[in-house]
């Protein structure tokens, strides 16, 4: 029971991790952008806020956003950061679909069996770890990327949903790794070995059987 409801920590911490990341992705609060004080950028219309997509401009009574849609044009750092936002969000989808049909409560007919249940986990984790360290280069690229181009004046909320989710999805990988290592460590029922009444010998006994049947000595 300890180990289901570590795999399924593990799991919804990943699956928040992942649904931030594309938040993150989405948004364009990332970086905030200005030259003199907060008072004096709303002032003169020149708070400005980026993220991956547009470029907006931040004051009393206009909030105007300018897509970034020239993408030969772009820096390297807005690239190379949706790039690897995008490939987070889009590994999430295999890795869900992974961990969730490795559970012990469903069943399906492709399925059955523990050594294919085990492999799927240990994909699913290591992809949600892999989707943390994109989120994590990204993230932690775009505003050193944004601070040599313009002044960097604080961090949008969009890059904070970014670092935690990111974070999230870290450790619910290393969390769904580490259910398999207990596993490993301590083998089930199911690959134990039990006497024959008549013939003395070891023999395999199916999991499905060990429940109707005792040993008798």
């Amino acid at each position: 029971m300890a180990h289901v409801c570590r795999q399924l920590v593990g799991v919804g911490g990943s699956c928040a991790g992942w649904v931030g990341l594309i938040f993150a992705t989405a948004t364009n609060d990332w970086v905030r952008t200005c030259d003199y004080s907060v008072a004096t950028c709303l002032r003169m219309d020149e708070l400005g806020s980026r993220g991956l997509w547009a470029e907006c401009v931040v004051s009393p009574s206009l909030y105007h956003c300018v897509s970034l849609d020239q993408m030969f044009s772009l820096p390297a750092y807005v690239q190379v950061s949706r790039a690897l936002m995008i490939a987070a969000c889009l590994l999430g989808v295999p890795a869900l679909l992974l961990v969730l049909m490795s559970m012990p409560c469903i069943r399906l007919p492709s399925n059955s069996s523990a050594t294919v249940k085990k492999r799927r986990t240990q994909v699913g984790g290591v992809l949600f770890i892999v989707i943390a360290v994109f989120g994590s280069v990204a993230t932690v690229w775009f505003p050193i990327g944004a601070n040599k181009a313009e002044h960097l004046m604080s961090f949008g909320y969009s890059l904070y949903v970014g670092w935690v989710g990111a974070g999230l999805c870290l450790l619910g990988g290393v969390v769904i790794l580490c259910f398999q290592v207990a596993l490993i460590t301590n083998p089930s029922r199911e690959n134990s070995f039990f006497y024959s009444r008549r013939g003395g010998t070891a023999r395999e006994v199916d999991s499905s059987a060990n429940h109707a049947k005792t040993e008798r000595v």
